[in-house]
């Protein structure tokens, strides 16, 4: 059974999203700040994040932050602010969707689903050789990523791009596509996202970012000659 996080300060909020989870089939667990929140991501394992960008003590950006630290867990942010500075500085921190208040807790559990559909995918994939190109070692069913053998952290969204990228390689991939099949049909940002992450991946990547080719006018493409 998978299980849940859901964090906001308003208990009928975290009322009515627990009843509708469980009844999905999810198992939840509820936190009132963000303190909280980390601590509980420091003692157990979740599936997924519901998290509220309002809260005392510590703010849903800065909570996120702190969850990215430590574990790679899909999140979905909840935020009675709809603006698209709001929602562009969510997913530079690595959330996966964003919902408005108020919101259609059916239309919730559809995202949940999906967000967790896209993140289990990969780790569904059977074991794979481990790809090189050059200094750069990339397992895609480990989800590791390493340059001239150290380990880089990538957020959730960082790592999908890349193996989005790696599993198309040489393949020119539109901001549109990228969108689309890395962030779902249902998602409302643009191409800024992409750039975005792209640019958060290169100087990740190092030394070896220039295998992220960009095609002006276009979008992006993993080019590289290694088999």
């Amino acid at each position: 059974m998978e299980k849940l996080l859901i964090v906001d300060d308003e208990p009928k909020i975290r009322e009515v999203i627990r009843e509708y989870a469980e009844f999905n089939g999810y198992e939840c667990d509820e936190a009132e700040d963000g303190m909280t929140a980390v601590g509980l991501c420091k003692l157990n394992d979740y599936d997924l994040i519901i998290l509220d960008i309002m809260m005392p003590k510590l703010d849903g950006y800065s909570t996120c932050k702190e969850i990215k630290k430590i574990k790679d867990v899909p999140v979905i942010m909840l935020s009675a602010r709809g603006e698209e500075y709001d929602k562009l500085f969510g997913f530079e921190l690595g959330i996966d969707d964003y919902v408005v208040k108020p919101f259609s807790p059916k239309e919730l559990m559809a995202r949940i689903h999906a967000v967790l559909g896209r993140h289990h995918a990969p780790q569904a994939q059977e074991a794979s050789d481990v790809l090189e190109f050059g200094g750069l070692t990339v397992n895609i069913a480990a989800r590791t990523v390493s340059v001239d053998g150290k380990r880089v952290e990538l957020t959730p969204k960082e790592y999908d791009l890349l193996f989005y990228l790696i599993e198309n390689k040489n393949i020119a991939l539109s901001r549109n596509q990228l969108l689309q099949d890395i962030w779902g049909y249902d998602f409302f940002g643009d191409d800024r996202t992409i750039d975005t992450h792209v640019k958060n991946l290169r100087n990740a990547l190092g030394p070896y970012r220039n295998y992220i080719k960009t095609l002006r006018g276009v979008g992006y493409k993993f080019e590289s000659d290694e088999m």
